[in-house]
């Protein structure tokens, strides 16, 4: 009664009863007009759910689409050629949420496909990153998204994990910032939405496995990635498939209620995973979970009988539906000046941007002298024959063929950016292997495209229902033929599996961190051309010991993008310096990760993983975390260390930390000096050397430039008594050029 008397009050129209075919007398159109004209968002949205009938409301919290027809689309011809619309009331104008999934770019028609995130984390520049995210902003807006579902900050604990690709790297820290950064730049234009709440790193067995984690290591590992962007202002979060600590992570009281909305004060809603993402549709709604998505499926089949028997209140809907329609408003007001013209969508802007994410994002692992002087870059001038080889050089290669897949117009391959590089060099290609070892030896350099495809790792594909049968009570039943057809798909019993535009059981989490034999076999086959440089495209970590002391030439390439073939020949020549660092470790033998097992219904995680688990063994990396080479050099002094101004939080401690230091290039070229700040706490049971910030420095020829990163101290905090603080008083401060860098500018901080 006391938010009626607020509305009238306040000018708006007197709210209509529920009914099922009430007038329309307040529409999302009037409810925007009266938040600009000053009147408050709460009592705008109670007026707006006020209009909804019972029906409507409902309607809210899942997907417009009937199941099976939905399905039906995915299966036969493309997932996500258009918005999955979720909500949409056409009677009072309200959109729906409009989504299109990422994270390498629009999923939706033919879009820019970006390198992937792990790809762009390699960078280590969120501008860059807040650049791309304009970028997919205005493609989704243009294509009548309004919300981008593309914020994959998950962890990689172990570099198995299949969609390690859709992820910016090891830590937390980095994680956090790229995802903000790309959030920011999306939230220009569409909502954006972070996933998957929370430690989702296993594929194969992700709907079945219960994580098991303490509360300090959850707090201070798998979570503050997740609570960085939340402060930051998403729109949405997006529940994760796996359990954890017994409860499912799209119904878990304690993950969405307790602390999302309670301990963080998130003011969004929160997405299932698809199709399998609750288990209990009235217990999802009670604990926070806003909207199923994408189809109609469990709420659409048990809400109704809930809400009459009184499992669950209408309080719990109209909640949910309160904060789904917040944030529509919010957004159509924020972003109404936003309105990108269709041919914004793979234009020449976005794929210059995704060329040149692509050059930043490449690694340099190796770059050995030949004939007295360094392998790359190549002078294309002294350069008559080239020798191109690997099964990989002529395939569009932007990554796995999940829901993140981008589906561009035209992707530049390896090949094809080496003979634009290249024009007056013969280049010849090969991936027989009866030619290439000839064809080698005639060649003035060697480069060999080797990794991995959509094959190899990615999102696991459909046979969900075989595996784990028990997932099919929470699909609708399958009535007409065509519906038990669909289902015979997904369960892998179909006996025309062609009919099926998604290639099942394609993906997942990796046999092997190694190269395929062929791969091998091939580096072996060319190596016996001293001027030889392999290329290794990949989602993650790739132990590379059987061949890389055999190459003096190692680039990361990563799985690059539309323009990652013109990339790669711009590292190659040196058109762009590089300035790619390690988002994660590469260790020289599987022994020196954690337990990972592909089918685990239970498993426990600690915080022992990545570069902190090789320092606590004392074994060195084969590449450590933050590692890369440039064609130049740099030399860092001067260093300074002072609390960032407004740097307490509300118990008094810093929190933020100002890093001063001088910067110098010493070789022979302009390049970007990737600074990289670490900690190190020296306390027991707590990673030596943790990453607190970092920051791409440009120096021109012989430049020194004084330089400021602001730091974070949160990585350094542990969860005691329900809280988290610093551990100690006095850290060391490091500018580093990676994790355990011996050549590192070091200081004593006292907090």
């Amino acid at each position: 009664m006391r938010v009626t008397t607020q509305l009238a009050q306040s000018g708006l129209p007197p709210p209509s009863p529920h009914t099922d075919s009430q007038p329309t007398s307040f529409t999302f159109l009037q409810a925007t007009d009266a938040v600009k004209s000053g009147l408050p968002l709460p009592q705008v949205v109670a007026r707006l759910l006020s209009e909804l009938t019972k029906t409507e409301c409902l309607s809210l919290l899942d997907g417009d689409e009937q199941f099976w027809g939905g399905l039906r689309t995915i299966l036969c011809d493309r997932y996500n050629r258009h918005p999955f619309v979720h909500g949409h009331v056409r009677r009072l104008g309200i959109p729906g949420i409009r989504f299109t999934d990422g994270p390498r770019g629009v999923v939706m028609g033919e879009s820019t496909a970006f390198p992937v995130s792990m790809a762009r984390g390699a960078t280590w520049d969120v501008d860059l990153e807040r650049r791309v995210g304009e970028a997919i902003g205005r493609e989704a807006k243009a294509q009548g998204a309004n919300f981008f579902a593309g914020v994959c900050v998950n962890l990689p604990r172990h570099p198995a994990w299949g969609r390690s690709q859709e992820t910016y790297g090891e830590d937390p820290l980095l994680l956090g910032e790229f995802g903000l950064a790309l959030t920011q730049g999306v939230q220009q234009h569409v909502m954006a939405c972070v996933k998957h709440f929370a430690l989702n790193s296993m594929e194969n067995a992700r709907f079945q496995v219960d994580v098991q984690v303490d509360e300090d290591v959850l707090r201070e590992v798998y979570l503050p990635h997740f609570r960085r962007i939340v402060d930051g202002g998403a729109a949405a979060v997006m529940s994760a498939y796996n359990s954890v600590n017994g409860e499912w992570a799209g119904q878990s009281h304690q993950l969405l209620m307790d602390i999302l909305r309670g301990e963080w004060g998130f003011d969004g809603f929160v997405m299932s995973d698809f199709i399998f993402g609750l288990r209990d549709a009235a217990t999802s709604v009670r604990n926070g979970l806003d909207i199923e998505a994408p189809f109609r499926q469990q709420r659409a089949m048990d809400l109704p009988a809930a809400l009459a028997s009184g499992e669950l209140d209408w309080s719990d809907v109209h909640r949910a539906c309160a904060r789904i329609l917040t944030k529509q408003l919010e957004f159509a007001i924020r972003t109404e000046s936003s309105q990108p013209d269709p041919a914004v969508v793979f234009c020449e802007e976005h794929r210059a941007l995704s060329r040149e994410v692509a050059t930043r994002g490449t690694v340099l692992l190796k770059n050995e002298e030949v004939g007295g002087q360094r392998m790359l870059p190549l002078h294309a001038s002294s350069i008559s024959q080239i020798a191109v080889v690997g099964r990989l050089a002529t395939v569009p290669n932007t990554g796995d063929k999940g829901s993140s897949q981008v589906f561009a117009p035209h992707v530049v391959t390896a090949l094809e950016g080496i003979r634009c590089a290249f024009p007056q060099a013969q280049i010849s290609f090969t991936h027989e292997p009866g030619q290439v070892t000839e064809m080698a030896s005639q060649a003035d350099v060697v480069i060999c495209v080797v990794g991995y495809d959509h094959q190899d790792e990615g999102e696991y594909v459909v046979p969900a229902l075989k595996e784990n049968p028990t997932l099919q009570g929470v699909l609708p039943p399958a009535v007409t033929p065509a519906d038990r057809e669909m289902l015979a798909v997904i369960k892998g019993d179909s006996a025309d599996q062609s009919a099926s535009a998604i290639e099942v059981g394609a993906g997942g989490d990796r046999a092997s961190l190694r190269l395929r034999a062929e791969d091998v076999a091939l580096i072996e086959a060319v190596s016996h051309n001293p001027r030889t440089v392999v290329s290794v495209v990949a989602g993650g970590t790739v132990i590379m010991e059987e061949w890389r002391a055999k190459v003096p030439a190692i680039l990361m390439s990563w799985y690059s993008g539309c323009e990652g073939g013109h990339a790669l020949a711009d590292l190659l020549v040196g058109r762009v310096e590089p300035s790619g660092r390690l988002p994660v470790s590469i260790p020289t033998n599987e022994s020196h990760l954690p337990f990972f097992d592909v089918n685990a219904t239970r498993i426990t995680y600690d915080r022992w993983y990545g570069q902190h688990l090789l320092d606590r063994m004392g074994v060195p990396a084969a590449f450590p975390f933050g590692y890369g080479l440039s064609y130049t050099s740099f030399a860092v002094d001067n260093l300074r260390v002072i609390p960032a101004q407004s740097a307490t939080d509300a118990d008094g401690q810093i929190e933020r930390l100002t890093v001063h230091f001088d910067v110098r290039n010493t070789g022979s070229r302009a390049g970007r000096y990737q600074a990289q700040v670490y900690g190190r706490p020296g306390v027991e049971n707590f990673p030596s050397c943790v990453l607190l910030g970092f920051a791409p420095v440009s120096l021109a020829l012989g430049e020194t430039r004084a330089a400021t990163i602001t730091v974070s101290l949160r990585p350094l905090q542990r969860f005691v008594d329900g809280k988290l603080t610093l551990p100690r008083k006095k850290i060391l401060v490091e500018v580093a050029s990676f994790a355990g860098d011996p050549d590192a500018t070091r200081i004593a901080f006292m907090l």
